[in-house]
This record gives structure tokens, C-alpha cells and sequence, in this order.
């Protein structure tokens, strides 16, 4: 009872705080926001006063997922409102809707009265930019579901449109038709899978000057770069009759961004060299060896919105969003055997990365740069024995941009297992080495080494293998097999994990993955992923959540161990390459920490 009450004075003492606070609500021509006092979680606005003779409604919501925990990392809110607001109210004009009012939702382990006081400050100076009402924020506080670093942000948007307007639709575009391009510096949604894995084997840290900006701003800053807020510009234009199709794309790439702006029966080619591609995106190209189509799927590559208008009104139609914002006559609308087969085709996208690059960034320009090698990736095999459940989140690993490590076979000691079947789907080859079959475990584990041979297998992963392997076989493959422990803490003498039970008194658990050695006793550290243990858990419930941890670790150890970035060292102990040191330290408060980018690399290199 007294930790409930000293919890609740809390949380009131930094409610009390923040309702103190400048009010936010925003007046916008003839609406009105109010808000009431903080924690009642109610807005009103007076639909009469709008402007609108028969409105409809239209609502979007919007969360900033793997942002926010950048956001976090490098310490850095400034932007966060503006990034919640863009995506929300831009989301509405495909509808042809202008916002009317904005709410958002701020859940986190700890109320930090000066990060929520800049997140709110930055919606409601983003509303006054979209011309609509904030009519609050709702706060709650999460101590034992979240530690208190944690946080989520969403934000929810209602906007109207008038009964009758044209509206906006896929079924418009046609062959012969041009897209335009509106700016968007940023990086936003799915493509922040991709910078994780990037700056994972970076030597550049978020509080490391940005490439080619000369130290004016951190890399941090250049991936944080908010949405663009298109709705003053592009409302009195879509709202013309002289638009077709719009989509905003600032969360999608660029082929599944534009993709939504055409209906399937045309296709479309863009130029890139039209279009201007912020350096970030040049140093995510070099440093993530990524190809040319692999940045196409995954970034916008400088674009935020897409537009489809007809060819005889483009210049008009550019002409008029110019006054306000930078755009392009970025492509051409085409029937699909124009486009080369696929269904959007982007033309010169290396060559515009080597003219937006700084100089030397992307190395000799004059080099053709289709023919530029690619780092090779790191063939990697899986033994299951059917109790695992890290294999989806390896092979999910594994295909995104950004990955040094390519699966290229499961093996399992039992058939008809579900690990055979997610690698089928996924068009893995699968083998089944039964070891009932076997006399001896040398001659199972000889034949399991002939098949990784057969593979061209380099590093091995055990995704709950329930099989010892032989001293002959770990020698072998020393310092190439990877394990999971659902421990934070070392082996004993039989090579069991010692459990962390709720009522243990541990305040922390977790999962270790770590190189599996001859000595069953010793464990050569890659990367551990604790977990806090709350009160209410039960054995079951938190070995589910150590599962779920060791999803999250065992993609990130095996980043750091097929890019190069840790190896086992001749002691065996876990050795780091000397850039590596820079990733996870906490050392300035622009870092990111270790639970988003990478592990804290030990001081003498091991265990």
C-alpha cells in the first residue's frame, strides 16, 4: 500500500507540473480548442464554427514506432511534434481534408516533465502551422509496464471535407500522365529497420558530425529530420480538380510509397537525377552496402508526397505548389511493358546518389557505378530441433536491407517440424538429419558438418537444438556458432543457464547470446538483452518475455558477428574491432544506448 501511494504522489507532483505549463490549445480563425484540465482526457470543438456547410469526416492516427526510440537514444524531442503531427494531417490529404482538430497520447515508465513539456510545445506549434486546434495531451504514467526510459507516442487527427468534392482516387491515373515530387529530407517509418542494422556496424556515432555537413550538424540530427507538413500548400491545389491521385510516402519507400498513387493496370519510371537526395541517404547507401533497388524498397530517398496530375497541367499544377514547397516532375505514368517489366522502375538512382554525395563518400565518381562490387554476405545456417523460437526473427533479419548475413539452410534432427515449414515459406533449403539414425554423435555431427560444407555454411546459428555437439565439431567451428542462454548470467558445469525466477528477488532478467566453446563451462559474450521483472509476473509469463528478448538479441549478435565487428579471439574471450568501440558507449548525451544500436562492447575485450 505504501509503494501504491508513493507512486500515485508521483505521477500527481509531475501532473501538477505539467499543468502548469504554458496552455497549447490552439484558436485557428473561427474553431475553438479547449482543453480541460490535464488527465480529464476530453477535447471539445464546435463543428457549427468550422466553416463547412455539410461536412464529412475524415480521422487518421499515427504513431512514431522506431523513431521515437532514436528520438530517445540521442536524447533529442525537439522534432518529435512536428513528426506526429506531419504524418497525421498529411495522412488526410489524400481524402482532400482539411484538419479541423489534433489530440496525442504520451504513455511512458517515468513522467520527465522537461521532454514532455518540448513534445507538446512541438505539436502545438505544428497545429498552428496545419491551421488546426490542439486540443491536448494525455499523459499516463506506466511504471511497471515500462522501464523508465520507455515511452509511446500516437496522435489522432479529425479533419473534414465537404459533401460533393471531387475525391481523390487510384482508378484516375492513366498512361501518359506525370508524377510530381514534393521534399522531404527525413527518414520515417519502415526504413529505421535499416538504419538500426546500419549503425550497428558504423564507427559513426549519433553525436558524430553528419557526412558532408562539416560538423554543422550530428548524425543524429540528419536521421531525426521531422516530416514535412504539406497540408497549407497542397490543400488549395488538391481541392482544384487538377490532381488525380496523391499519397504521402515519407513512411514507405519509394517503389511501395508510389505504388499506392497507381492503379494496377499502368506502371510508372522515374528519373532520380530530377530530383534532389539528401546526403544522409548517400552515406546509408555506402555504409549499409546497400543496391540501388534495396534503397528503393526501404527509403523515400528525399521524396515525401507523390502527386499524379495530367501532362497538359503539370507546370501549373508545380508552378503552384513551388510557392510554397520544393517539388519535382519526378516520372511518367506508363503501361507496365513500358516499365521494363515491373510495375515501377527507377532510372539512375546510383548515378543520383554519386552527384547528392559528399565528396569521397561513395568513393571515385568517375567509376561506372553499376559495376561497383557489394560487399558479400555471410552464408549462415540454423539447427532447430523443433522447441525454438528465434528462427522467424532470424529470417526476417536476414532479408532486410542492411543485413551482412544470408540463411542459407536449416537443419533440424526431427521431421515435421513448424522451423521446416517458416523455412519453406521462406524458400530456405531445409535438411533432415535424424540422430536416431546415428551410432555415435561424431558420426551425426560429421554428417551435419558435411551438409554446412555442401552449403558453403561460415557461421552457425542453434535456434533451440536440443543435441550436444562433439569436441570435434566445436573445434571445428570455433568461434562460428552462435547460442541464445536465457540468462544474463554464465554457464555452470553442466552447460545449463541458471533461472531467474519472479520470486528470486531479482529485479532484472534476461537473454545472453554468446559463442558456443569446447569448455561447456565458458561463454564468450556477443550481446545480452535484460528484461525488468514486474511484479505481477509468473514463471510462465516471464519465460515468454525472455523468448521475446532473445527474438530482439540474437539478430542483433549475429550483425555484429558476420560484419566483422566481434570475433572470438585467440583466449577466447569476445574480441571487438577497435571502431566498434564507439557503438553503444554512453559516454556524451548524444549517443544512442546500447538497446538500439548495439551492445556495450567490454574495456578488455572479453568476459
Amino acid at each position: 500500500m505504501a509503494l501504491m501511494y508513493k507512486e500515485r504522489r508521483v505521477e500527481a507532483a509531475a501532473r501538477d507540473v505539467l499543468f502548469h505549463l504554458p496552455q497549447t490549445s490552439v484558436v485557428s480563425g473561427t474553431r475553438s480548442g479547449s482543453r480541460p484540465e490535464l488527465g480529464g482526457f476530453a477535447g471539445f470543438f464546435d463543428l457549427k464554427t468550422s466553416g463547412y456547410e455539410d461536412p464529412i469526416l475524415v480521422c487518421q492516427t499515427k504513431g512514431l514506432g522506431a523513431k521515437l526510440q532514436m528520438a530517445q537514444a540521442c536524447r533529442r524531442h525537439t522534432t518529435l511534434g512536428q513528426d506526429l503531427v506531419a504524418l497525421c494531417v498529411n495522412a488526410l490529404l489524400p481524402h482532400g481534408a482539411e484538419p479541423l482538430f489534433f489530440l496525442s497520447y504520451f504513455a511512458c515508465g517515468k513522467l520527465d516533465a522537461e521532454v514532455t513539456e518540448t513534445i507538446q510545445e512541438g505539436i502545438a506549434e505544428a497545429c498552428r502551422s496545419a491551421g488546426c486546434a490542439f486540443l491536448g495531451q494525455a499523459l499516463s504514467q506506466l511504471p511497471g509496464a515500462c522501464s523508465a526510459g520507455d515511452s509511446d507516442l500516437a496522435g489522432f487527427v479529425v479533419g473534414a471535407v465537404e459533401r460533393g468534392q471531387v475525391p481523390l482516387g487510384l482508378q484516375r491515373a492513366e498512361e501518359g500522365d506525370v508524377l510530381l515530387g514534393l521534399a522531404c529530407p527525413g527518414i520515417h517509418g519502415r526504413g529505421f529497420g535499416a538504419v538500426r542494422k546500419v549503425l550497428l556496424v558504423s564507427s559513426l556515432r549519433c553525436s558524430s558530425p553528419a557526412p558532408g555537413t562539416c560538423g554543422d550538424t550530428t548524425l543524429g540530427e540528419a536521421l531525426l529530420s521531422p516530416a514535412r507538413l504539406y497540408s497549407p500548400a497542397l490543400l488549395p491545389v488538391l481541392r482544384s480538380g487538377h490532381v488525380k491521385a496523391f499519397a504521402p510516402i515519407a513512411e514507405e519507400g519509394l517503389l511501395g510509397g508510389i505504388s499506392r498513387v497507381l492503379p494496377e493496370h499502368v506502371g510508372a519510371v522515374l528519373d532520380a537525377l530530377s530530383w534532389k537526395i539528401p546526403e544522409i541517404f548517400c552515406w546509408l547507401y555506402k555504409e549499409g552496402n546497400l543496391s540501388a533497388e534495396e534503397m528503393a524498397q526501404t527509403f523515400p530517398c528525399g521524396l515525401g508526397a507523390v502527386l499524379v496530375v495530367q501532362q497538359d497541367l503539370a507546370q501549373h499544377v508545380l508552378g503552384a505548389i513551388r510557392r510554397r514547397e520544393e517539388a519535382w516532375l519526378i516520372g511518367k505514368v506508363l503501361a507496365p511493358c513500358h516499365t521494363g517489366g515491373s510495375h515501377i522502375q527507377v532510372e539512375n538512382l546510383v548515378e543520383a546518389l554519386q552527384q547528392s554525395s559528399p565528396q569521397g563518400l561513395l568513393g571515385d565518381t568517375t567509376m561506372e557505378p553499376r559495376h561497383q562490387p557489394r560487399r558479400r554476405k555471410v552464408k549462415v545456417a540454423v539447427l532447430v530441433s523443433g522447441t525454438g523460437t528465434t528462427l522467424p526473427a532470424l529470417i526476417a533479419y536476414t532479408r532486410e536491407p542492411g543485413s551482412c548475413a544470408q540463411l542459407v539452410l536449416v537443419i533440424s534432427n526431427k521431421s515435421g517440424v513448424e522451423e521446416l515449414r517458416n523455412a519453406a515459406r521462406a524458400g530456405i533449403p531445409t535438411r533432415v538429419i535424424d540422430h536416431k539414425l546415428y551410432g555415435s554423435r561424431s558420426e551425426f555431427d560429421s554428417t551435419i558438418d558435411r551438409v554446412l560444407e555442401e552449403f558453403a555454411v561460415e557461421l552457425v546459428c542453434l535456434s533451440g537444438f536440443m543435441r550436444v555437439l562433439s569436441s570435434p565439431f566445436l573445434r571445428k567451428w570455433k568461434g562460428k556458432i552462435l547460442n541464445a542462454s536465457p540468462s544474463l548470467f554464465p554457464l555452470i558445469k553442466d552447460g545449463n543457464a541458471p533461472q531467474e525466477p519472479p520470486q528470486s528477488g531479482f529485479k532484472v532478467t534476461g537473454c545472453t547470446v554468446h559463442f558456443v566453446l569446447e569448455d561447456s563451462g565458458a561463454r564468450a559474450v556477443i550481446h545480452r538483452e535484460p528484461i525488468p521483472v514486474r511484479a505481477e509476473d509468473t514463471e510462465q509469463a516471464l519465460a515468454e518475455r525472455v523468448k521475446e528478448a532473445e527474438c530482439r538479441a540474437f539478430p542483433v549478435a549475429l550483425q555484429l558477428v558476420a560484419s566483422g565487428a566481434v570475433s572470438l579471439g585467440a583466449d577466447g574471450r569476445t574480441s571487438w574491432k577497435q571502431e566498434s568501440q564507439s557503438l553503444g558507449l554512453h559516454g556524451e548525451k548524444g549517443d544512442c544506448t546500447s538497446s538500439l544500436v548495439a551492445p556495450e562492447p567490454p574495456e578488455h575485450g572479453g568476459e
